[in-house]
């Protein structure tokens, strides 16, 4: 089996992405990164996605970058709460500075490594919250990038960057996990859950996933906080009543 390297936060994106891999056949060496995130409890969940996975590796890297700061994630800064303009113009101050090429640059020395010309991350370019480093046109010039830095590429054996999502809604990676026997309760996306890993429903990565599993019809299985949203809400009495 080739190995191919999976950019795994504990999210419902890159638990489907390790599924399609899986599904292609690749032996699956995951990359998870604590970087001092607000929302730490994800590295839990991508241990579970790991071990569901069945990956033949589970890296789980350390880089703080709450030494930098600069966002709502890594610094003491409010989580923006209840948005009406998600997906528009303005980067929200959720975004991590440079995360995307920081991960993407472990995930090739990990890739040369381990011998793998293969590299999965579940960016998306859709269903989204406006980060510079979820757009197809940055994923093209990292390709370049990998060709260029690493001795695989100039040896002329070229590292390909996978970000299969990129154009789908959330609504249809779900249904695409559904199919592949993607758990998605036990995935996190929320930016600022509590102690328990109750996920608030409010916050831009909360609510886009609510929309995701609305939209595909499909019940949402997210563990979520008495005060989040109102459709939150309807999910945490339904399953109450059962």
């Amino acid at each position: 089996m080739k190995a191919a390297i999976v950019l795994l936060s504990g999210g419902l994106d890159s638990a489907t992405v390790g599924a399609m891999a899986r599904e292609q056949g690749f032996a699956l060496h995951t990359l998870s990164f604590d970087y001092g995130q607000r929302h730490v409890y994800e590295l839990t969940a991508a241990r579970r996605i790991a071990d569901a996975l069945e990956v033949h590796e589970h890296v789980l890297q350390t880089i703080d970058l709450r030494a930098f700061g600069g966002s709502a994630l890594t610094a003491d800064i409010d989580v923006p709460k209840d948005r009406s303009d998600i997906g528009g113009t303005e980067i929200p101050v959720t975004y991590v500075p440079a995360r995307n090429t920081i991960f993407l640059s472990f995930a090739l020395a990990f890739a040369e490594t381990r011998g793998a010309d293969d590299i999965f991350i579940g960016v998306n370019a859709l269903d989204y919250s406006g980060y510079p480093d979820c757009r197809p046109e940055y994923l093209a010039k990292f390709q370049e990038l990998a060709r260029l830095a690493t001795r695989a590429g100039v040896e002329g054996r070229a590292i390909a960057i996978h970000a299969p999502l990129i154009e789908m809604s959330k609504a249809e990676i779900i249904r695409t996990g559904i199919r592949l026997g993607v758990d998605y309760s036990q995935t996190t996306s929320c930016y600022d859950p509590d102690t328990r890993g109750l996920a608030c429903g409010r916050c831009d990565s909360c609510v886009l996933r609510m929309k995701g599993f609305a939209d595909a019809d499909v019940a949402d299985p997210t563990r979520y906080q008495r005060d989040a949203s109102p459709l939150a809400s309807v999910e945490i009495a339904a399953r109450e009543s059962t």
